[in-house]
């Protein structure tokens, strides 16, 4: 099963987040297929195309929970 998820990238105090789509038992730093967009937690800037994530959704793909949390308060 395909999940889109983020993957932690930065340096130590610093995060920063690739939006990534990836097998659910691969790691999501080294296993991914494709990056679909990024968060910044500092800046509260986030990219992130739905359109390219639609036809991976519509065959199965699923956002992780920590993701949907983050959508969820950008679109505020």
């Amino acid at each position: 099963m395909l999940k889109i998820r983020l993957s932690r990238s930065g340096r130590k105090h610093v995060p920063f987040f690739h939006i990534v789509l990836t097998e659910h038992k691969q790691s999501a730093k080294h296993g991914y297929i494709k990056v679909l967009g990024f968060y910044n937690p500092i800046t509260k800037e986030l990219k992130f195309d739905e359109k390219d994530a639609a036809p991976y959704l519509a065959n199965g793909a699923q956002y992780s929970d920590t993701l949907v949390k983050v959508l969820g308060r950008a679109k505020k």
